[in-house]
């Protein structure tokens, strides 16, 4: 009998994410088995038993996720399970805490595609504000824009200190050169927004981090982007099922949640296909997310 597919998916968290174990039993894995609490220590290990038990043919039906809520961390997880293989014993992983990779992903590859379309240009040069910028998505999306040559700026809703210093950490291990706003205060964030070409809202679920009067104020905006499914709207203005529908003021354009969700969905379930169907290891963070956004764009527009 040919060999079912299992993936492992591994999480520091206190439980895997439900999403992720739908998503990768409608990719088509046979078996999904979940493993919480887990230490960046013991990857290694897991890893190497998750190899070691199926024979060189097994493993091209084995597969690794790694999850959590820390985006450095499920990082570094990944290259010690990469580390970990011993060829021709050598499985895919994946890493996507708390879905942060692929929806950062998304919503860089939904902005970059409307700055052409609204405005014929791209991130280079422009200046981007992430609200949120301190959480998961917010810290990988400000990482994506910066390396397509974005000036980017992490805001944080409490203390500028917490802003910089996540910009420093983030920055540091990815390569790139973050900077820390405050966004703590109405005055300190419609100074924020008067100098943003691009806003980036990826705050927690149902809080509002632009109001109508701090957006209308944003005199150079060109794109509005907000994960935040929940009511009320992340930006003001901007609907959920928005995709490139001209804000009410200026020549800027909003992107709803539902958009950025509906292309975050597509990169994750292909993504997970491709590890269950591809012929060699695949090893899949971020970058690899951002490559399959801009792919399931391109298709989107018929390119």
């Amino acid at each position: 009998m040919p060999a079912r597919y299992i993936l492992h998916m591994f999480t520091p968290s206190a439980q895997m994410s439900p999403f992720d174990i739908n998503m990768a039993v409608d990719a088509g894995y046979d078996v999904v088995v979940p493993y919480c609490g887990v230490s960046a220590a013991e990857i290694r290990g897991l890893t190497q038993d998750a190899i070691f038990s199926r024979g060189p043919k097994g493993v091209k039906a084995t597969g690794i996720f790694i999850g959590g809520r820390n985006v450095m961390l499920a990082s570094d997880m990944l290259e010690t399970a990469r580390s970990a293989m011993v060829p021709p014993f050598e499985v895919s992983v994946m890493a996507d805490p708390s879905g942060s990779y692929t929806t950062a992903a998304a919503l860089v590859a939904c902005v970059e595609r409307q700055l052409k379309c609204a405005h014929d240009t791209s991130f280079a040069g422009k200046r981007v504000l992430v609200l949120g910028g301190t959480g998961t998505v917010g810290r990988i999306a400000g990482v994506l824009a910066a390396g397509l040559g974005a000036e980017v700026s992490l805001g944080h809703h409490a203390k500028l200190s917490s802003a910089e210093a996540a910009a420093a950490e983030t920055g540091q291990r990815f390569g790139c050169v973050l900077a820390g706003a405050d966004a703590s205060m109405p005055d300190a964030r419609r100074a924020a927004l008067a100098g943003a070409d691009i806003v980036l809202a990826a705050s927690v679920a149902g809080v509002q981090v632009v109001s109508e009067a701090e957006r209308a104020a944003a005199a150079h905006l060109l794109v509005a982007a907000d994960v935040n499914a929940v009511p009320p709207e992340g930006i003001a203005g901007v609907g959920v099922m928005d995709d490139g529908k001209q804000l009410p003021e200026g020549k800027g354009v909003g992107i709803g949640a539902l958009a950025i969700g509906n292309v975050k969905y597509q990169v994750e379930h292909r993504l997970l296909r491709s590890m269950r169907e591809g012929d060699k290891p695949v090893y899949l963070g971020f970058r690899e997310a951002f490559a399959m956004a801009r792919e399931v764009i391109a298709e989107k527009e018929g390119h």
